[in-house]
């Protein structure tokens, strides 16, 4: 923490002498005048994404360096800039930005930020550095006239994929999945809307009585598999904090979903094993549990 306090007064001291008028200049006036990010200016160009960070904000930008950017792999730059990437370069900067003025002294009391692309970033401190997404801060607090910049040595990238593509790759949701598909809900699940699901493990589902799933997954039961898979799903992206600051949830199936915290926190009676897992269309929440809507 000391280290990191010490990034603080370093950059205080660097802005009190470069420039009485630093505190005029926007974010992005500030970032191209440091001179160290050319990449960043040049993407942001490229996404049509000046105009709208020169804008009244507040901002709190985590800033990748030219030397943060020459780190990905050999053409990843040369091909986000191409036009038919502008909306994956868009999704990929707007990961960079959060709402508001977050200054060094909150960034290390908070354990995520919602950016501007609509998912978290993570933040955690350890040996007396803070890191986002891994990213290492290794500068804080650069005022300017419309939020603040910190400092990033790596480029952090956003979830790409969506619901269902995050879950198979986990490779513990295999009968969340095949359930999803015998209810014909995988095309919802993969579209723009955002969305939460609390995700039964495939041990949850093994838990239920014998024969269940079987059953389940029968054509003549569709609707009833798919009313309990939607009792899973709450509509928008509710990060782990926000669960926890909830006492119950509207499911997509219409009911609604009771939680608690006791040696946990759980849904209705089911555990959250892991939580924030981030799509490019929502988010996951790891539960032990298969949910079942109460009976109408």
């Amino acid at each position: 923490m000391k280290r990191f306090f010490a990034l603080v007064c370093g950059a205080a001291l660097s802005l009190a002498g470069s420039s009485a008028n630093a505190f005029d200049k926007n974010i992005v006036e500030t970032a191209v005048e440091a001179g160290n990010f050319k990449t960043l200016a040049a993407a942001l160009a490229a996404a049509d994404l000046v105009e709208a960070v020169k804008g009244p904000g507040p901002f709190t930008v985590f800033a990748p360096t030219d030397e943060a950017f020459a780190k990905l792999p050999k053409g990843t730059v040369e091909t986000l800039l191409k036009p038919e990437n502008k909306a994956k370069l868009a999704a990929i900067l707007t990961y960079h930005v959060v709402p508001g003025k977050v200054m060094a002294k909150d960034v290390v009391n908070v354990k995520g930020a919602k950016s501007l692309n609509g998912q978290r970033i993570d933040v955690t401190v350890a040996g007396g550095n803070v890191s986002v997404d891994g990213a290492k801060v290794v500068k804080t607090d650069i005022a300017c006239s419309n939020g603040v910049i910190h400092v990033i040595d790596s480029v952090i990238l956003p979830a790409d994929g969506n619901i269902p593509t995050v879950a198979e790759k986990a490779g513990t949701f295999k009968t969340l999945l095949a359930a999803a598909k015998a209810a014909g809900l995988v095309d919802a699940l993969s579209g723009d809307k955002a969305l939460t699901v609390f995700a039964p493990t495939d041990e949850a589902f093994a838990a239920l009585p014998k024969g269940t799933v079987e059953d389940l997954l029968k054509p003549e039961n569709k609707d009833k598999l798919a009313s309990i898979l939607k009792y899973h799903v709450v509509e928008g992206r509710v990060y782990s904090e926000d669960v926890v600051a909830t006492k119950a949830a509207k499911t997509l199936q219409g009911g609604s979903i009771t939680v608690s915290l006791k040696d946990g926190v759980y849904v209705d009676n089911a555990k959250v094993l892991k939580t924030d897992i981030d799509a490019s269309n929502g988010v996951i929440h790891v539960i032990n549990k298969v949910l079942l809507p109460p009976a109408k």
